[in-house]
């Protein structure tokens, strides 16, 4: 469990002032983004069951308190509070590998306003990443339906955690691995491996190096190419083969990691077929992206596996989204912020989707809770009293789910077209709601 000193001060500085006020009514936040950026025509929520665990097993130990105490910023009453804190509210949320778009909450906290504050950090630090990386994702899916990916970022992530989740959230897209070995003993994701140059450049010759990897590593045996001449390399391993094969080794992939893929591979798929070895397949990484992958559709490259890094676990052409857990009602009475380009609808909110004859996503609708409208209600409560109302979701049952997500989106989103847009429609009660809630708040004369 990671301390929930992992907040902004700013946190329980309000703490603090609320319960000098007495300010602990019930409140609700709701987490949603603000806009789209550019290239994302659709996000996909990520990170609920992380969420869930922050919120259900969050603790302050004592020497947490100690230390609180001893910084000389926080009252007795404060320190008192969080050395018993227990979250007790609960939690809408839309269901993980779910497509979301601009205002729409995937996330609804109604606690106590002390600790529906005091969760906001974290819970933005838990959705915010995942969601990111699994809409990166999901596009680098819907460029390569056919093609195994596995993602290969842990090395560029920006921290530990950050790989573990990105190898999480990928996976949830269809990606079929991860070679970070410690999400597969934490997630059950298949790992998938190869071998680096360095393992090649510390033999003095190529050929004894496939092969002393070959004897080592028998299983599921990919060979890289490119470290010194690729094509070299390529009818080495059609040499090669007869010999492990005499020793009941089988060469699955070679692996391509610089260069021009295309005219490499095209080159490489020539010389292993010319050689009889029509079943090993091609296997190709570095730098690549949604883009490079489109550009192997259209080249007809033969690369049938593709490992992913940087541009995924970074979410490099969009690091960030305008993601935000912003108060909607205080005390039963309805709250929104009004700032230039910033302001928020208030209220408790679902959103309803509307789906064609075709079964694809044509309109979603976004609506004051209790306030019904033609579709399929997206947000559902999942916590009640600080404790989960199911057990979590396997991440097949979430792999399924993205996968009849993804067939659903209109044809330009899965054929991520520039410029593209989906249609959320505001109702009218929540449009009624916030001129009723600006009225209240004009100046008194």
């Amino acid at each position: 469990m990671i301390s929930p000193l992992l907040t902004d001060l700013y946190q329980l500085n309000m703490a603090q002032a609320y319960l000098d006020h007495g300010a602990t009514d019930t409140a609700v936040f709701e987490f949603f983004a603000r806009t789209l950026p550019a290239r994302r025509g659709f996000l996909l929520a990520a990170g609920l069951e992380q969420a869930l665990d922050f919120l259900e097993n969050l603790r302050f130990t004592p020497d947490e308190i100690a230390w609180l105490k001893g910084t000389g910023r926080f009252k007795p009453n404060l320190l008192d509070y969080l050395r018993d804190f227990r979250f007790s509210g609960d939690v809408h949320a839309m269901a993980e590998g779910t497509a979301f778009f601009a205002d729409e909450p995937i996330l609804r906290v109604t606690a106590p306003l002390p600790q529906a504050q005091f969760v906001e950090s974290r819970l933005i630090n838990i959705l915010h990443f995942q969601s990111l990386v699994a809409a990166k994702a999901a596009r680098i899916r819907l460029a390569a339906p056919d093609k195994v990916l596995v993602d290969f970022g842990l090395r560029r992530a920006h921290g530990a955690e950050a790989g573990l989740m990105a190898a999480r959230a990928s996976y949830l897209t269809g990606f079929a691995g991860t070679a970070t070995v410690l999400a597969g003993e934490m997630f059950g994701i298949p790992l998938y491996g190869t071998m680096a140059h360095s393992f090649i450049e510390a033999f003095d010759d190529e050929m004894t190096a496939f092969e002393t990897f070959a004897r080592a590593r028998p299983d599921n045996l990919v060979l890289l190419l490119d470290t010194y001449d690729t094509e070299a390399a390529a009818r080495k391993v059609v040499t090669l083969a007869p010999r492990l094969q005499a020793a009941g080794i089988a060469i699955r992939a070679v692996r391509l990691d610089s260069g021009d893929l295309i005219a490499l591979s095209k080159n490489v798929r020539g010389i292993l077929d010319s050689g009889g070895l029509r079943d090993v397949t091609i296997f190709a990484s570095g730098g690549l992206d949604e883009d490079s992958l489109a550009a192997f559709a259209r080249a007809k490259a033969p690369i049938d596996g593709i490992g992913i890094g940087t541009a995924m676990t970074t979410s490099s052409d969009v690091p960030a989204i305008d993601c935000v857990y912003k108060l909607q009602e205080y005390a039963g009475i309805a709250r929104r912020k009004r700032s230039e380009n910033k302001a928020t609808w208030p209220g408790r909110k679902q959103v309803w989707r509307r789906y064609g004859a075709d079964g694809r996503m044509i309109g979603d609708i976004l609506a004051l809770e209790g306030h019904d409208k033609a579709g399929e209600p997206l947000l559902h409560r999942v916590m009640q009293s600080g404790r989960r109302l199911q057990p979590a979701e396997t991440l097949d049952a979430i792999r399924a789910r993205v996968k009849r997500e993804l067939e659903r989106l209109p044809a330009p989103l899965r054929k991520l077209e520039a410029g593209t847009t989906y249609p959320v429609a505001v109702a009218d009660e929540l449009v009624t709601l916030a001129a009723e809630v600006d009225r209240r708040m004009q100046p008194k004369p």
